[in-house]
C-alpha cells in the first residue's frame, strides 16, 4: 500500500511539473507573465484592465522626424464576438507585396505617385495608381495633395504592429 502511495505521489508531481511548462515547440507563444520587469507592459495592462484585454501601443519617429504615438485597448471577448468580415477589406489591402512596398516607401518619405513610380519593382503608373486607390479606400493611406500621399498618423502604429505580428 505504501509503495502505491509513493508511486501515486510521484505521478502527481510529474503531472504538476508538466502542467507548469509550455507545450513543446511553443515556448515563444506561451510565456509566463510572473516577471514584472520583463513583462512590464503586460503587467500594466492586467492592472488597468484585468484579464481579457488586448493592447497595442507604440512610440516612434518617422524618417523625416515626425513623432507618432499610439495606444489602443480592446476587450478580447467583445472582439471575439464581433463580425470579422468587415476587417477583410482593410487586411486584404495589405495582401499585396507592391502595396506593402508603397506603404514602406511613403513612410520613408517618398510621397508622390511619380516618385513611387520611379522606384524599381513598383510596376506601371496605372498599376501604382490602382494600388494607391486600394490603400486609400482601406484607410491605410490618404491623399494630402494632388499626387501626394501619407499614412495617417493613427494608422502608422497599427500598420507596424500588423507587420510585426506577421513576421515569420
Amino acid at each position: 500500500m505504501l509503495a502505491r502511495l509513493d508511486a501515486l505521489t510521484e505521478r502527481v508531481a510529474a503531472l504538476e511539473a508538466a502542467a507548469a511548462e509550455p507545450p513543446t515547440g511553443s515556448a515563444d507563444r506561451f510565456v509566463p507573465s510572473s516577471d514584472a520587469e520583463t513583462f512590464w507592459a503586460l503587467e500594466g495592462l492586467k492592472e488597468h484592465y484585468g484579464i481579457g484585454a488586448l493592447l497595442y501601443t507604440g512610440a516612434l519617429r518617422l524618417p523625416e522626424g515626425t513623432p507618432v504615438e499610439w495606444q489602443l485597448a480592446a476587450d478580447a471577448d467583445a472582439l471575439l464576438a464581433e463580425d470579422w468580415a468587415p476587417f477583410a477589406e482593410h487586411l486584404g489591402a495589405l495582401g499585396h507585396p507592391v502595396r506593402l512596398s508603397l506603404l514602406r516607401e511613403i513612410l520613408r518619405g517618398t510621397d508622390t505617385a511619380a516618385e513611387l513610380g520611379a522606384l524599381e519593382g513598383m510596376g506601371t503608373s496605372g498599376q501604382i495608381y490602382h494600388h494607391l486607390r486600394q490603400l486609400v479606400a482601406a484607410g491605410w493611406l490618404r491623399t494630402v495633395g494632388r499626387g501626394h500621399y501619407e499614412v495617417p498618423a493613427m494608422r502608422v502604429v497599427p500598420l507596424l504592429t500588423v507587420l510585426f505580428a506577421a513576421r515569420p
